[in-house]
C-alpha cells in the first residue's frame, strides 16, 4: 500500500506538527506492507486575500500513483483523494475559535465575512468527502464538532523520539521549549520572572516565528534586567538538544493560549519525569496538567506564573510533581504502532 502524508508548510518554521507528520512517515514505513511518503505543501495566509488562492491550489491538486492519503491540516487537506483518512491537528482556527476571541486578523467587514465563509465552506466539502475523521484531542474534536457539525474519534500522537527524553536530573532551572510565538506566551513567562522571590531560572528555547519574536523577547530580558537568571535559546535546536534541556530541567513551562491537544512540550516534560507549569486557559494540556498533583496551573497574569515558578523551583516539589508526571504518562502508553493500525483501519 502506498500512502501519502500531506501537511501544510511554512518555510523555516519548525514545531510539532512537522515532527508528527515526520514520524509519522517513519512509523508507516516501518509497516510491513506499507511504503508512505510526506508531501508538505507551502502555506502563506498574508495577505487575508492569500486564503482564496490556497484553498483553490489545494483543491486543483491530482495526485496520482497513492492507494491512500493521510491529511493533518489546513489547506493540505483540501487535496482530493478517494480514499482519505484526516487526522486533524487543527483547522485555520482564525476562521474559528480565534476569530471569536478577538484573535484573529479576519474581522466583520464584508472582505473579512467573505474569507471566512470560503474557509468553512471549503473545510465542510472537505470533511464530507473523507472517508474517517481522528481529532488529536477532545478540545480539537469538540471544536469540529461546535463549528462544522462534524463527529470524530480521538486519536492521541504518541511521542516523537520517545527513548530521548528519560528522567535524569533534577537540575536549576525551569526549561520552556517549543515553537516562540505570540500564542505560545513566552513574554508572559518572561514578564513573570521579575514577581519571582526565589531566584528561579529560567531557559526559554525553540524556533521564533518572526526575527520580531527574537528582538522582543531579547529586549524584555534586557530592560527587565533579567540576564543573569534568563537565557534565550532562538532557533531551531536539535531533538538530542531539546530532550537534554528537557532531561535535565527542574521543571518545565508551556503557557500556550487554548492548546488544541496535550502539546509535545508537554508530553516530553512528563516523559522526563518534569512537572509542568501552565495557565488555566492553555487548553488540552490541562487534561494531564493537574495543578499540585503533576504541575502547576496559574491564572494567566504575571503575579500568579511567578509563583508557579517559585513553587517548583523547589527541590523537593518538582521531584515529587515530577515522579507523578512520569507516572501519568507511562499509564497513557501511547505508542506509533497502535496508532498506525487505527489510522491505516
Amino acid at each position: 500500500m502506498k500512502v501519502l502524508v500531506v501537511n501544510n508548510a511554512v518555510p523555516f518554521i519548525w514545531g510539532g506538527a512537522e515532527e508528527l507528520a515526520r514520524n509519522l512517515v517513519l512509523a508507516l514505513n516501518g509497516t510491513k506492507g506499507v511504503s508512505a511518503e510526506l508531501l508538505r505543501i507551502p502555506f502563506n495566509w498574508v495577505p487575508n486575500e492569500r486564503l482564496i488562492d490556497e484553498i483553490l491550489l489545494n483543491q486543483a491538486m491530482h495526485i496520482p500513483n497513492v492507494d491512500k492519503m493521510i491529511a493533518l491540516k489546513f489547506p493540505a487537506y483540501l487535496v482530493p483523494h478517494h480514499r482519505k483518512t484526516l487526522w486533524l491537528l487543527h483547522q485555520f482556527r482564525q476562521a474559528y475559535d480565534l476569530r471569536d476571541a478577538g484573535q484573529s486578523p479576519l474581522g466583520q467587514d464584508p472582505d473579512s465575512l467573505a474569507i471566512v465563509e470560503a474557509i468553512r465552506r471549503a473545510d465542510d466539502l472537505c470533511f464530507a468527502n473523507c472517508q474517517r475523521i481522528f481529532t488529536n484531542s477532545p478540545v480539537t474534536q469538540n471544536r469540529l464538532r461546535q463549528y462544522n457539525k462534524r463527529k470524530s474519534e480521538v486519536l492521541y500522537p504518541p511521542l516523537n523520539d520517545e527513548a530521548l527524553f528519560r528522567p535524569v536530573e533534577y537540575g536549576d532551572y525551569i526549561f520552556a521549549g517549543g515553537r516562540v510565538s505570540a500564542g505560545k506566551r513566552q513574554r508572559l513567562l518572561i514578564e513573570a520572572m521579575k514577581h519571582t522571590r526565589t531566584g528561579v531560572k529560567l531557559i526559554v528555547a525553540g524556533p521564533p516565528e518572526s526575527e520580531e519574536t527574537t528582538r522582543e523577547l531579547t529586549q524584555l530580558v534586557e530592560k527587565e534586567d533579567l540576564a543573569d537568571r534568563v537565557v534565550l535559546k532562538l532557533g531551531l535546536l536539535s531533538r538530542d538538544e531539546i530532550a537534554s534541556l528537557a532531561n535535565n530541567a527542574r521543571a518545565c513551562a508551556y503557557l500556550p493560549f487554548d492548546e488544541d491537544s496535550l502539546g509535545y512540550v508537554t508530553m516530553e516534560a512528563f516523559a522526563a519525569g518534569k512537572a509542568v507549569l501552565t495557565t488555566s486557559d492553555s487548553g488540552g494540556l490541562l487534561e494531564i496538567v493537574k495543578h499540585q498533583s503533576t504541575g502547576f496551573v496559574a491564572e494567566p497574569n504575571a503575579e500568579a506564573i511567578a509563583a508557579g515558578l517559585d513553587v517548583l523551583n523547589d527541590p523537593a516539589t518538582a521531584r515529587k510533581l515530577g515522579g507523578a508526571a512520569n507516572a501519568l504518562w507511562k499509564q497513557r502508553n501511547l505508542t506509533w504502532a497502535k496508532t498506525v493500525d487505527r489510522l491505516l483501519s
